[in-house]
């Protein structure tokens, strides 16, 4: 029996991840803990909300008392950390919220499960989800490993390279059992569509211009946020206390390739003509610090614990733009912002 403190668990990943541990582990008791941000969305989780191992609580994980609290009150084993600021043009506007919830927020939490474990490690396991984006930029060839020194090129990527380093930190300093893992770019349903392929694709539905920053030039590795979530529970299970795994989803694409695969799949679902959606394309002004490329390799993941991505980027993509053309509601609701509501009606009422 195992009792789990999932932070974020109603954000993009954190949702998948969450979904993934109450259905697969009906003998697990989850706690959802999530502020319900702009990216927290409580309808990613209709379908187990009334799971009766699941707990949603609504709270910041800067706030000592309550995770304290939380720790009490349900004697966690385990903590799968997923809460974090994340959208790097955010981070560069305002860089100290992303300090505020990446550096403080992880610490709060690495002292709260010291202090309520008391040194008896023994099944015990806090879990640190973070992002290729604290190894820097790349050029042309070469990849991200796992001992590829950090080099944080925006404040969303230094702060978490930061709270790894807290991570890392607790492990060596108080013996505070540890696993992190470093992914590439996810993609998938509930993706808040400020990134790159929701918002492209709800643009596409909208008639509206898909901004590309610089050339589109820039690649990144592609992963498909389902693959990801059985990643991390291979690894919370199966991985070495103390060790880093990289998640990768072996699948480069420069940003404009990317969206003109969009563009054709999109035209083929919604019976456009070939080439409409592209006529779309507007490339605007680079964002500051653009890192160049970005590229994973995971093959530690594959030979210690036999983890590959289950989908092909094409694949991958055509179920994603399938969800958001069959989820109109939800995507609307998120744009429009009414997916506030939802925590108010579900939750105030009870």
């Amino acid at each position: 029996m195992q009792t789990i403190l999932i932070t974020g668990g109603a954000g993009f990943i954190g949702s998948h991840l969450t979904r993934l541990f109450v259905t697969k582990y009906p003998q697990y008791k989850i706690v959802n803990l999530d502020a319900l941000t702009y990216a927290g969305n409580l309808s990613n989780l209709k379908d187990i909300e009334d799971a009766p191992n699941y707990t949603f609580v609504k709270g910041d994980i800067t706030d000592m008392a309550l995770v304290q609290q939380l720790f009490a009150e349900h004697q966690f084993t385990g903590v799968l950390h997923c809460a974090a600021e994340s959208h790097v043009d955010r981070s560069i506007t305002d860089p100290l919220a992303f300090v505020r919830t990446n550096v403080m927020g992880t610490s709060t939490l690495l002292l709260a499960a010291k202090e309520s474990w008391k040194g008896d490690f023994t099944n015990k396991l806090f879990y640190h989800i973070s992002t290729d984006e604290v190894y820097g930029s790349l050029g042309e060839t070469g990849f991200f490993y796992e001992n590829t020194a950090y080099d944080p090129r925006s404040p969303y990527s230094a702060s978490k390279a930061s709270s790894d380093h807290f991570v890392r930190a607790f492990y060596h300093t108080y013996g505070l059992p540890i696993k992190i893992s470093n992914c590439s770019n996810n993609y998938g349903p509930y993706h808040f569509p400020e990134k790159l392929i929701p918002l492209s694709i709800n643009n596409i539905i909208n008639n509206k211009p898909l901004p590309i920053y610089g050339k589109g030039e820039n690649i990144r590795d592609w992963l498909f946020v389902e693959d990801h979530a059985g990643a991390i529970d291979l690894i919370y299970h199966k991985g070495i206390i103390g060790e880093t795994y990289n998640i990768g989803g072996h699948n480069e694409w420069t940003n404009i390739d990317l969206i003109k695969e969009l563009c054709r799949q999109m035209d083929a679902k919604l019976g456009k003509p070939a080439g409409t959606s592209e006529k779309l394309i507007t490339y605007v002004t680079d964002r500051a610090g653009h890192d160049m490329r970005y590229a994973i390799d995971a093959t530690k993941l594959k030979e210690e614990l036999g983890w590959m991505p289950s989908l092909q980027f094409e694949e991958g993509l055509s179920k994603t733009i399938d969800w958001y053309l069959n989820n109109p509601e939800w995507l609307n609701n998120v744009v429009s912002g009414n997916y506030a509501a939802y925590y108010e009606d579900q939750y105030h009422k009870r």
